[in-house]
């Protein structure tokens, strides 16, 4: 579901609301994409210390991780999705998950690894960062990838709590703008290989409308 730009606070608790209902079975696996204005967002391991000033809104939420900034031109994933019962393996997720961005980049000629610490990195430089939540087997929260994003808001913050660590982005990279629907696109086939699921936009999938019908609340739907 391609949702294009919306308030964090909203997408947050339409995210919660997909997750109570992907528990019950009442609708599939579901992967957001979608743009955040500007916002800080401070994980389970972070504080707020310092950021009251900067003129930003700032939200506290039970992903991991420290403090990350969104805005637009940025490309955000929220994996709305059911997790193997009994085998539960978080890392292993998140290594699937940067495996997606690796294959992403590489579709611009970017070489992207794995670092120091989750997410992805080119040299020094981390690209896109991860920060993943779990409720009784299904994944929320999920990544964020630079595409033409302000970096100016990250230097204001130690991104990830994570000392001296340089922000960049694809337009940085390239050194060029890079259009979004090309980004997405190339995230959705490489989304596609490495969870082996077919993903359908919203404008191919059989009977979306009566899936989704009463499971969004009216102010989202």
């Amino acid at each position: 579901m391609d949702l294009g730009l919306v308030e964090y606070r909203e997408a947050w608790e339409l995210q919660r609301y997909l997750v109570g209902k992907r528990l019950e079975n009442s609708l599939p696996d579901v992967l957001l994409l979608l743009e955040h204005p500007p916002v800080y967002t401070v994980g389970r391991r972070g504080t707020t210390s310092g950021l009251e000033g900067l003129g930003i809104p700032v939200h506290e939420v039970e992903r991991g991780g420290e403090v990350t900034y969104h805005g637009s031109g940025q490309l955000v994933g929220y994996p709305i999705m059911a997790l193997s019962r009994g085998k539960l393996d978080v890392k292993g997720y998140v290594a699937d998950v940067e495996d997606v961005l690796i294959l992403t980049v590489a579709s611009f000629g970017i070489e992207g690894e794995r670092g120091p610490h989750s997410g992805l990195w080119v040299g020094p430089k981390k690209l896109a960062s991860i920060g993943v939540a779990v409720k009784h087997y299904v994944t929320y929260h999920g990544f964020a990838l630079n595409v033409n994003v302000d970096l100016l808001p990250f230097r204001r913050i130690r991104p990830c709590g994570i000392q001296g660590t340089r922000i960049t982005s694809l337009k940085e990279i390239l050194g060029r703008e890079v259009p979004m629907d090309e980004v997405k696109a190339s995230l959705i086939q490489s989304f596609s290989e490495v969870f082996g699921a077919e993903l359908l936009s919203s404008e191919e999938f059989p009977g979306l409308e009566r899936v989704l019908e009463g499971l969004l609340p009216a102010e989202m739907s």
